[in-house]
């Protein structure tokens, strides 16, 4: 909904080292009738794993030019076990009112197949529900990029009548500091 169904530039940097710790930012263009601008997503927190149990918390800092969106912060909280992972945020407008919201999702991985259903409560209400694969790619040993596919169904609590998306995506990840 941010650019009406036209493509957006999207990019992002993160950093992660071995204590545990991350941060990072991502930032997507917005282009819609009403509103242009650019939406900055600044992020961190501390995680790790045990055996077949990993856990996460930090927070994110969401942010917009041109002022067509209100500021928001949350706190996220993640556990996963083998191939299913719990989310939680709880989060806070910087609106007049200010309004609040909690979200969770569960989902499940399978060999670089997944679904997910996530569910926003308190001043937002709705739920959506995703599907989709992603995998890397490489030729003779060679990494190239990470690419998806998903699908994304939004009800009409969440987006004012009832959303579908398909989703394509390319990423391609480095290392700055590393030979790997």
């Amino acid at each position: 909904p941010q650019s009406d169904g036209k493509p957006a530039v999207q990019g992002g940097v993160d950093a992660a080292w071995d204590t545990g710790w991350s941060a990072g930012t991502w930032v997507s263009s917005v282009d819609n009738d009403t509103d242009n601008g650019i939406e900055g997503d600044f992020y961190g927190g501390w995680g790790g794993a045990t055996d077949d149990f990993n856990y996460f918390i930090g927070g994110t800092y969401y942010t917009y030019t041109n002022n067509w969106d209100e500021d928001y912060a949350e706190i996220n909280l993640r556990g996963g076990w083998k191939f299913l992972s719990a989310d939680v945020a709880f989060g806070e407008y910087d609106s007049e009112p200010t309004q609040d919201y909690t979200y969770a999702a569960l989902k499940a991985e399978y060999n670089g197949w997944y679904a997910k259903v996530g569910n926003f409560s308190n001043d937002f209400d709705g739920t959506y529900y995703e599907a989709g694969y992603s995998n890397k790619l490489s030729v003779q040993d060679t990494y190239l990029f990470d690419y998806s596919i998903y699908y994304v169904y939004s009800d009409s609590d969440l987006v004012g009548d009832a959303d579908n998306n398909l989703v394509l995506g390319v990423v391609r990840k480095f290392n700055v500091f590393s030979n790997q």
